[in-house]
């Protein structure tokens, strides 16, 4: 057994600053420990097992003479009951850490994966629909609950209300939720399947996305209105005019167009190469160049690292192309003389799927395909393109009903 020390009062002990170890009394092994610096704490000096034991009990005065006591009480009695009080503590500090971590919300989660996100994408705007459509539909259900605690009904709750209605913004949202769980999982804030996978798990309870999704098609302008519509857009004032002519020319989207810079043209070869990091499919593509294509670059100036410009500087925004377009009062999307010019190779030429597919920059869903599939069919595709580019070019004859004859009786 320690010597028993004189109980010192709470007086004594305020007085205590010279550096060393000082007996307090009270419970036996009970010490304040001064410091060179001034710092005085609490010690309890006792034999575990077969071990000697110094445990903090706190710092002076923010742990009182009597807080001190009662602790050293404390930890002498689970001594007694063959508990170690450091490991306890140790392992009630790690149960803490561990039950805060499981703790972070889904918000907390889906904040890190869109910040994960907004490093990856090349389009900004794809991470900020990521926080949108997570604000909007989970957030309301799943934002402050714990990332661990979401299972298959709450999911369900976010999922349910719009799924019929609104399905192809609900598979989005799903597949977003389940990417949440996904890095939450891999971070160690859950266990245990994730709720909102979609094959043998939602499959099962809602319906195929493919059977309730109304499809929304961009609207595109007829095949035999191009001729016309052409005609049209070749007297229309500005270099937004002439990006959208170009964008159909080449049947290339809106954005390939407007980020298209002069060092991806190669005049001479009568090729634009759009670079992966700008192309859908993250693929680069060459694109052949028609006679007219050719022409309408040569008339741009080449002040400026981008091919058309915007009256500010820069490249022009999303809503430019769609602004000419409304001006002449046409209705279709620029999205939409993709498809116009899908259904004219399709309708009016005998060119190859493969070849109008790629034209598109479309992915050969056919492995088999795609493995032999190894070149880009450039001489094909310009032939292809520069049809196209006539075909645009030529108003084509609106037909007039000529009644027949009746047969004399």
């Amino acid at each position: 057994m320690p010597k028993k020390a004189r109980e010192l009062t709470a007086v004594e002990v305020k007085r205590l600053t010279e550096p060393g170890l000082y007996a307090v009394g009270g419970v036996a092994g009970l010490h304040l420990q001064v410091v060179k610096t001034g710092a005085r704490s609490w010690v309890l000096r006792a034999m575990v097992g077969s071990k000697r034991r110094d445990i903090g009990l706190g710092g002076f005065p923010d742990t009182t003479l009597a807080s001190a006591r009662e602790k050293a009480r404390v930890a002498r009695e689970k001594i007694q009951q063959g508990i170690d009080p450091v490991a306890d503590r140790r392992a009630l500090r790690s149960a803490l850490l561990a039950q805060q971590v499981r703790d972070i919300t889904f918000e907390q989660c889906a904040t890190e994966v869109i910040k994960k996100k907004q490093a990856e994408s090349r389009n900004a705007k794809h991470a900020q629909q990521w926080e949108n459509t997570l604000k909007t539909y989970a957030y309301p259900v799943l934002g402050k609950m714990a990332i661990a605690d979401v299972d298959l009904a709450h999911v369900l709750k976010v999922l349910k209300p719009g799924w019929e209605t609104k399905t192809e913004t609900m598979t989005r949202v799903r597949q977003r939720i389940e990417a949440v769980i996904a890095w939450a999982t891999v971070h160690g804030h859950r266990s245990g399947d994730n709720p909102a996978r979609w094959k043998g798990n939602l499959d099962a309870i809602l319906p195929k996305p493919s059977k309730v999704a109304k499809v929304k098609h961009h609207k595109a302008l007829p095949i035999d209105d191009m001729g016309e519509f052409m005609a049209n857009l070749r007297q229309q004032k500005g270099v937004a005019a002439l990006a959208l002519e170009f964008a159909i020319l080449t049947a290339t989207r809106s954005g390939e167009v407007r980020g298209a810079t002069w060092a991806e043209i190669d005049l001479d070869a009568r090729i634009w190469t759009i670079p992966s990091d700008r192309m859908k499919a993250e693929k680069e593509h060459r694109v052949p160049l028609s006679k007219e294509a050719i022409a309408l670059l040569e008339r741009l100036p080449r002040d400026s690292d981008h091919v058309f410009t915007a009256p500010k500087g820069g490249k022009f925004s999303d809503a430019a192309l769609a602004a000419v377009l409304k001006r002449m009062g046409v209705d279709a999307t620029v999205h939409g003389f993709r498809s116009t010019f899908r259904d004219w190779s399709a309708e009016r030429t005998s060119y190859p799927h493969h070849v109008c597919e790629m034209a598109l920059a479309h992915t050969i869903k056919n492995a088999a395909e795609a493995a032999y599939r190894r070149g880009d069919l450039m001489e094909k595709r310009a032939k292809l393109m520069q049809d196209w580019a006539k075909f645009c070019g030529t108003i084509q004859p609106k037909g007039e009903v000529v009644p027949l004859r009746k047969a004399e009786m």
